[in-house]
């Protein structure tokens, strides 16, 4: 079968391996669909400490089951599926709190098993055991299905940062998660949303799909002055940072209104992790920051029916389709910023 496999920074090759087994615990799917995202970018540059190579990379996973395990109850062949990307323990504290998505004991699709640039994947027992395989609703593609992950991961982030019906939000960010947080807040009843974005091409595809109420390029004016003026003078109450961008987050926190919440969703680079923080503007204003990292097999669950239901839609942020021999083209795409979403068809 043909796959993408990760060897070293810079070196993803392409190549024809034997199709994989299936043990006893496990269940095996055909990859119909496999969206790719900064991740994949960053991986395919700098690696991952959790990677042992060769990898078969992918991570937002759809597909049909083709073959069950002797041990695995209630799946048969040609059901399709969704698989989560982050595996909890489900054994540790954390899990057991209901904190799944920061157990220290994690692992993940495309690190630490072969993921789903292929055309057969094996779904592990460890995915099985935390209810980690996810029926896709009837009338939904794979494709859209394989957006359910980063969908769950922006659901994760919303219901920590608390947004409420008529809340100002604004998203820094226009990539396929700043779009998918827009329609998102949408969904949990925001009055407006706006959109901050730096570069003006980036903003203008995505703003001609999910149409904030404002689409700001921060190239071309000033975000904070131009929240302030939409708000006038208050300041939204929730922002979100859906960038890798320290710059990012401090113009959030400055856009917040007294009493608002900020939620650090884009983590940022490892060799510059800190910002400077106006502690005294935390203090006066009472603002809260919240973090957000991943997410739980649930929230995944709860993304795929926000899709099926039409809450969120996803069908039309799916920019490119390409199939498994282009999926190097496709991370170029992402890291060039020419997309929303890049799908792999295997």
């Amino acid at each position: 079968m043909r796959v993408a496999r990760f060897y070293a920074p810079g070196d993803i090759r392409l190549e024809d391996i034997d199709e994989p087994t299936t043990g006893p615990a496990e269940v095996k799917i055909r990859v119909r669909a496999c969206s790719t995202c900064g991740t994949d970018v960053k991986i395919s540059r700098f690696g991952h400490h959790h990677i042992d190579p060769p990898r078969v990379m992918g991570h937002e996973i759809a597909g049909e089951v083709v073959e069950v395990g002797a041990d695995v109850p209630g799946w048969t062949a040609g059901d399709r599926v969704q698989v989560i990307a982050a595996i909890p323990c489900g054994e540790c504290s954390f899990c057991a709190a209901g904190q799944q998505n920061i157990c220290p004991n994690q692992v993940s699709m495309g690190y630490h098993f072969d993921g789903g640039f292929a055309e057969f994947m094996i779904v592990p027992v460890n995915v099985l055991n935390v209810d980690g395989l996810n029926r896709i609703p009837d009338g939904l593609s794979f494709e859209e299905a394989s957006v359910a992950e980063p969908l769950a991961c922006a659901l994760n982030a919303q219901e920590l940062v608390r947004i409420n019906p008529g809340d100002d939000v604004v998203v820094v960010g226009s990539g396929p998660i700043g779009c998918l947080h827009v329609r998102l807040a949408r969904s949990f009843g925001a009055g407006r949303v706006f959109l901050v974005e730096l570069s003006r091409e980036r903003l203008d595809m995505a703003a001609a799909l999910v149409s904030p109420d404002a689409a700001i390029c921060s190239a071309d004016a000033d975000p904070i002055a131009t929240i302030r003026e939409l708000t006038d003078g208050r300041g939204v109450d929730v922002a979100i940072t859906a960038a890798a961008s320290g710059a990012a987050q401090e113009q959030a926190l400055q856009m917040l209104a007294r009493g608002g919440r900020i939620s650090f969703f884009g983590g940022l680079p490892k060799d510059k992790p800190t910002i400077t923080l106006d502690s005294n503007l935390v203090h006066y204003s009472e603002l809260t920051i919240v973090g957000a990292n991943g997410s739980s097999p649930d929230h995944n669950k709860r993304a795929l029916q926000l899709i099926a239901e039409g809450k969120v839609p996803v069908k039309d942020l799916i920019t490119h389709r390409l199939p498994l021999d282009q999926v190097l083209d496709g991370i170029g795409i992402v890291s060039r910023g020419e997309a929303i979403k890049v799908t792999i068809l295997p």
